[in-house]
């Protein structure tokens, strides 16, 4: 039996932003306004539209998953005051990460109020940090007194880069500054795109690590049993080791393709990777990482069609 955590998912009681000037809104039956278009944002069968924990935690039940990182993104607006209920009321299952937007004045002061209703983590989707010729670098002031703060705080950084090489300059440059400070890098590097090694190599670094959330829908072309994915996780062993890889889902979005045991259960019967390989970047990767522990133990329940 595997222990699985997911150390890329996301949770929101409802989509009201902009991002770009343009409107992200839910509507029904899983959709969402975004971006000028009609979008399954969720499965059809969340009519309210409502991502919430309670149903995760069903999904998670039964995939057997055991623990799931909370991450944020500023096309689901800022869901932090939902996480922070949601960390209180579920801490053995949930590690959730406040948000703050740099496109706004005082984000020093967001990453302070994150402390104080008790994040462990905090989240920055830096790919969307541009916006037309506006552009906030990563080493830009504020932000690194940000990353003083949590280093100070022991928090840990989760954070999206940009395709490819954009920002891994910067990066490095946070990296050096900060060498205490735990980083989480998402979207496996964005693999598929050119140059996502760059990022990969990122976690030579000993507070670096990669997850993988949103390897399916990166494969998605390719579909399932994304064997791409499977070797590109192997690739990525090559660079830095399979001590540093740990496994993301990005619920809920990809399980409007494929269910959530999908997600991952592509890698348990993939004769690809070593069995220890699987049991080190399923689970035991992310205990390590983010000090998991008591985790429940969840039995498998039969399918009906079994």
């Amino acid at each position: 039996m595997y222990t699985v955590i997911d150390a890329h998912a996301h949770l929101w009681l409802r989509q009201d932003t902009l991002v770009d000037g343009l409107p992200i809104k839910t509507l029904t039956n899983g959709r969402s306004l975004f971006m000028g278009e009609t979008r399954q944002m969720l499965p059809p069968f969340m009519l309210d539209g409502q991502n919430t924990a309670e149903v995760f935690l069903s999904n998670m039940d039964y995939a057997q998953v055991a623990v799931a990182v909370i991450t944020q993104e500023y096309i689901d607006g800022n869901q932090s005051s939902y996480l922070a209920e949601i960390q209180k009321k579920y801490p053995e299952r949930f590690l959730c990460c406040g948000l703050i937007d740099v496109w706004q004045p005082d984000y020093v002061g967001q990453a302070n109020n994150a402390i104080e209703e008790g994040f462990r983590a905090i989240k920055i989707p830096a790919n969307r940090i541009f916006s037309g010729d506006k552009r906030i670098n990563l080493t830009d002031n504020n932000l690194m007194e940000v990353f003083a703060l949590m280093q100070e705080r022991q928090m840990i950084l989760s954070i999206d880069l940009a395709d490819g090489e954009m920002q891994v300059s910067e990066m490095q440059e946070v990296i050096a500054s900060f060498p205490e400070l735990k980083i989480a890098i998402g979207h496996f590097g964005m693999v598929t795109r050119a140059g996502w090694q760059e990022q990969i190599k990122l976690a030579r670094h000993k507070n670096v690590r990669i997850e993988s959330g949103g390897i399916t829908w990166l494969f998605i072309d390719e579909f399932y049993p994304f064997t791409g994915a499977v070797w590109a996780i192997k690739e990525a062993i090559s660079l830095v080791g399979i001590e540093k890889l740990m496994w993301g889902s990005d619920y809920p979005r990809t399980i409007t393709a494929i269910t959530y045991r999908m997600s991952y259960d592509f890698i348990i019967k993939s004769n690809l990777l070593s069995e220890e390989e699987k049991q080190m970047f399923l689970g035991e990767n992310a205990i390590g990482f983010y000090g998991f522990n008591n985790l429940p133990q969840l039995p498998y329940i039969k399918n009906m069609c079994e």
